[in-house]
């Protein structure tokens, strides 16, 4: 059983996502995604759910209609993100927006070490990795639709600003390391050079990977996608090298 009316969703699902048909059975994917994601299994086949959490959310998080939109621009491109079915925005049906995507089947890697591989099995997948980053932001954001999907400047500086203001609104300790950083980066962003779609999370157990080979089948999670510089995804993926894999 979900945590939702699975014969309302039923009764969209038919109405609007093409070639569906019941009866399906939904189960919620275990993590941590801040956006729950769910797994319908269906007689027309397998489909994700991913929803805006219920109740009360911070302004302009959780926005699975940008989700949606930017998967929906990418797909007819060849770029690896999962085929969009549909999007509701209508609330009522489930008790929050949410959209319809296709069921990637594939490897997940969790730890980012990928201990259980030899040297050149495991460069290779980072080389894939790599080249999927090069790739998105090689897309031509205006020619796929996206010229609005986020304000081309100024990025380092935006993100700064959004994130203090986050933290604030959900503030509930005095962190002095914290008041450092929200006085320090506003002073030394770097200045912006370069405008491409980003992707905001940009790590190896956001995507899924062909089960035999080195290949990115899907990129996940684009919750905190948007027009800005290529160097923060490029140097948040760098993170990976000098952290402690954490599972």
């Amino acid at each position: 059983m979900s945590d939702m009316d699975e014969t309302r969703l039923g009764v969209w699902l038919a109405a609007n996502v093409a070639g569906f048909a019941g009866p399906f059975a939904i189960e919620k994917f275990a993590g941590g995604q801040s956006n729950p994601t769910y797994r319908i299994d269906a007689a027309s086949g397998s489909y994700v759910l991913r929803r805006k959490p219920f109740g009360p959310i911070l302004p302009s998080a959780h926005a699975v209609e940008r989700e949606h939109q930017l998967i929906a621009a990418l797909h007819p491109t060849g770029f690896p993100v999962a085929r969009p079915y549909g999007l509701c925005e209508d609330a009522e049906v489930i008790g929050a927006p949410f959209y319809i995507m296709e069921m990637v089947e594939g490897r997940t890697f969790w730890d980012g070490a990928l201990p259980d591989m030899g040297a050149i099995e495991r460069t290779a997948v980072y080389e894939a990795i790599v080249d999927t980053l090069a790739a998105l932001h090689s897309v031509n954001y205006e020619a796929v639709g996206l010229g609005e999907y986020g304000k081309p400047g100024n990025y380092f500086e935006r993100q700064v600003a959004r994130w203090s203001k986050q933290y604030r609104m959900s503030q509930t300790d005095d962190l002095p390391e914290v008041e450092k950083l929200i006085e320090w980066l506003p002073r030394t962003v770097p200045a912006q050079t370069r405008t491409s779609i980003v992707h905001g999370d940009f790590r190896i157990d956001n995507m899924i990977f062909a089960p035999a080979k080195p290949q990115v089948l899907a990129v996940l999670d684009w919750e905190l996608s948007t027009l800005g510089d290529p160097l923060a995804d490029f140097s948040y993926f760098l993170m990976s090298w000098v952290t402690e894999p954490e599972g």
